[in-house]
């Protein structure tokens, strides 16, 4: 992204492009309320579907790491086919894969629908963001509008359990991937009458090799951490860790030698880029780290229906709202890191909060108050990450900037779910397999150890007493892994916490004069770095 070196030198956007912003901005917010709408309806997938806990895990994250995986491939490919082009076929896959995941009859086709979608979204969200920085030259309008970009991708969030809610209320399961259709078929039209069309004049050769090798880094340290997480110690995921960690060091090592890489890895010698990459990462793994269990715990345990745990949920969209807003006016004021530092000590209550939820009707306020106040908190690390990512690069690798920043942020919201919820998985199949009432038949038994669903289902099969008896060891260690995975994640927000205070001190408040750098931090071209970043930080 470039820089105005006088302030009001280029161009200022008019209402064309604001309009464009906000037809743009829905298609960001539906890929993130891909995210969390399935949350709510997991119960009711789970007795339809009947998926394994293996399954279940795949189903709910494989969206998001099918979109990590993808997007810096995307944004490669926007450069050459063009930006409106991609976003436009992005949207069209994003329609074809909601209709197979909304009517799919196996756990598989879920899978695979899962799958295509964050493929789809891997298009959409590079594409809007690249489009963006086109369409506003000035620096302090692009400031807001990428401002505005990254809250679609956090109230998307927000908003997918609460729509979930709706739908589940009156529809199956299976109608909650139905939103995403008639919002896109009238998005592209809109797109291609006001959106302006750009590509990279000068991409570069596309490199195939840098694409196999990325998913063959990012997918085997994944499942190896996965499996062990869900099944314990085995040679097996440890040979898979090891096998992704290979292939990302040849991805690396690829990266630095090519004359146009996928990534351009002289990026991470900037502590700025580095710092607002991990903490995007950290702090989406943080808030996904409750924010995925705590729909299901009000329908678990609070014994809600869907609606009611999605009007439970609202205050912590409103929390979202709040927060981001909040953001660019206190980083004019205070600066940036000290702006996310409070935020994440913040959700440190709202984690207290969660995990000492009862796990009965009680536990409802505490639950959604608690991430209310997560939500609040994380608010900052969302707004302003993706702006110092982009600030912190030169001009000419802002688009390779905004992709990493991208990657990180969906990567951690990914991994969140993936290690997080298996612990839950963890702590909840041992508790249970301790705890099942003497007279539960085997074939219940080994249903109720495998997820909560199976449990519920299991028990309604029961005599009253023995039911209510296996539901309520269920429930309860259900509530055991909700309460670990809260701790887990204020883990997160605390190291969170520490490396935006090192890696981010010396980025000053928004309309403050810079100190000089102590020593050059990225590559020669890079040397108007510093006031780059007072300048597109927020």
């Amino acid at each position: 992204m470039s820089s105005n070196p006088v302030p009001g030198q280029e161009p200022r956007a008019g209402l064309r492009q604001w309009f464009g912003l906000f037809v743009l901005l829905f298609p960001v917010m539906l890929m993130t309320v891909d995210l969390g709408v399935l949350w709510l309806a997991t119960p009711a997938m789970t007795a339809d579907l009947q998926p394994s806990s293996s399954q279940l895990l795949w189903i709910t994250d494989l969206y998001g790491f099918m979109t990590c995986g993808f997007l810096l491939v995307m944004g490669t490919l926007g450069d050459r086919l063009g930006r409106r082009r991609l976003l436009i076929l992005g949207s069209l896959g994003v329609v074809a894969a909601s209709l197979l995941a909304a009517y799919s009859t196996s756990p598989e086709m879920l899978i695979v629908a899962r799958a295509l979608l964050g493929v789809a979204g891997a298009a959409v969200l590079p594409s809007t963001l690249s489009l963006i920085t086109h369409m506003f030259a000035d620096a302090r309008q692009r400031a807001t509008a990428i401002a505005m970009w990254v809250t679609a991708l956090s109230v998307g969030i927000a908003v997918g359990p609460i729509i979930g809610g709706v739908f589940l209320e009156h529809w199956w399961w299976g109608s909650v991937f139905l939103l995403a259709v008639p919002i896109m078929v009238v998005a592209i039209p809109v797109v291609l009458a006001i959106v302006p069309e750009y590509r990279d004049p000068a991409p570069g050769r596309f490199d195939l090799a840098s694409v196999i090798l990325f998913l063959l880094g990012i997918l085997p340290v994944v499942y190896g951490i996965k499996k062990f997480a869900e099944f314990g110690w085995s040679p097996t995921y440890l040979v898979a860790m090891v096998v992704g960690v290979f292939f990302s060091a040849l991805f690396v090592r690829r990266q630095r030698r090519l004359e146009s890489p996928l990534l351009d890895m002289r990026l991470f010698g900037d502590r700025v880029f580095t710092g607002a990459l991990l903490v995007l990462l950290l702090g989406m793994m943080a808030l996904n780290g409750v924010e995925y269990l705590v729909p299901q715990f009000l329908l678990v345990t609070g014994d809600l229906s869907p609606l009611e745990a999605g009007l439970w949920l609202l205050p912590s969209a409103i929390g979202l709202i709040v927060g981001s807003q909040l953001t660019p006016a206190l980083s004019r004021r205070i600066r940036p890191a000290l702006v996310i530092a409070g935020g994440t000590v913040i959700t440190l209550a709202g984690f207290w909060l969660t995990a000492t939820a009862s796990p009965d009707e009680s536990g409802v306020v505490p639950a959604a108050v608690g991430l209310t106040i997560v939500m609040f908190g994380v608010a900052p690390i969302s707004v302003l990450g993706t702006n110092l990512a982009v600030g912190a690069a030169p001009p000419e690798k802002a688009g390779a900037a905004a992709g990493a920043g991208q990657t990180a942020y969906d990567l951690g919201l990914a991994l969140g779910i993936a290690v997080t919820g298996s612990v839950a998985v963890a702590v909840y199949r041992g508790d249970v397999a301790d705890a099942v009432p003497a007279g539960v038949p085997a074939e219940a038994a080994e249903a109720s150890r495998d997820t909560i669903g199976g449990a519920t289902a299991a028990a309604e099969d029961l005599p009253g007493g023995l039911g209510e008896e296996l539901l309520t060891v269920a429930r309860d260690a259900f509530a055991a892994g909700f309460h670990t995975t809260a701790w887990v994640s204020a883990g997160f927000a605390v190291v969170t916490t520490v490396i935006a205070l090192v890696l981010l001190h010396r980025i000053p408040a928004i309309g403050k004069e810079t100190p000089a750098p102590e020593e050059p931090a990225g590559p020669p071209e890079h040397a108007d770095r510093v006031e780059q970043e007072s300048r597109t930080v927020a």
